[in-house]
């Protein structure tokens, strides 16, 4: 794939693949460089919501330090491609469950029943490998479980165990997720977002109005995800 600039899987920027090069530097195998990148990708990078939406480029999330499921998939691919290492993205629906806790009232309510959603995938050994627990920071991702089970709910605050118990934990052999039991449906895989971003698929294209309510609440969304992981780090 050839890079452009309106590709957001800015690989061949030079802060991302000198963060790629960083982070790969004393590993030698394709599993441990990739171990490396998905560790960095879910705790340094930590789980909030970037103003612009999905339409952040990678070499931004790192400056920025925090994404979502969709920018932080893209930071993702974009540090293995950097580093020649076959990296993919992977494209669904998912529940707009998966956000409460965190958006509430009307800023729920105006949510598509589906929103468009991600994770990464990395050939290993020949084989396509699915990765979400990169999603959210250990830290988050900890509190997020234990409001589940106070509230008693399969999906919410950015986890879903409806089916399976979730993990963060990365293992290229056994599959595990944290998001994916909410997942709906299948919009197929992409070397590069913003091609899918342009499509009729994409359902995270918000009118003016609901543009504007977006940018007036992240800030509060944010300041909500930062107070519950703080109470995590403080119990």
């Amino acid at each position: 794939m050839e890079t452009s600039p309106n590709n957001l899987a800015d690989y061949k920027h030079p802060i991302v693949r000198s963060k790629a090069l960083e982070l790969t530097n004393n590993q030698t195998s394709i599993r441990e460089k990739v171990a490396a990148i998905f560790h960095y990708v879910r705790d340094d990078i930590k789980f909030a919501f970037p103003k612009e939406g999905d339409f952040v480029k990678a070499s931004k999330t790192i400056e920025y330090g925090y994404g979502q499921c969709n920018t932080k998939g893209t930071l993702f691919i974009a540090l293995c491609k950097a580093i020649d290492i076959e990296a993919r993205i992977h494209f669904s629906l998912i529940k707009k469950d998966i956000q409460k806790g965190l958006f509430s009232g009307i800023a729920f309510w105006l949510m598509p029943k589906y929103i468009s959603h991600s994770w990464a995938e990395v050939k290993i050994d020949e084989k396509w490998v699915k990765i979400d627990s990169y999603i959210n920071d250990k830290q988050f991702y900890e509190v997020g479980k234990k409001k589940l089970k106070e509230k008693n709910w399969d999906i919410g605050y950015s986890v879903a165990c409806s089916k399976n118990e979730s993990s963060i934990n990365l293992d290229l052999d056994n599959e595990k997720f944290v998001q994916m039991d909410a997942v709906i449906g299948d919009h197929g895989v992409y070397d590069e977002p913003i091609v899918y971003y342009k499509s009729s698929k994409y359902k995270n294209r918000p009118n003016v109005l609901k543009n504007f309510f977006y940018r007036l609440w992240v800030g509060r969304i944010n300041k909500k995800v930062e107070k519950l992981r703080y109470s995590c780090a403080n119990n």
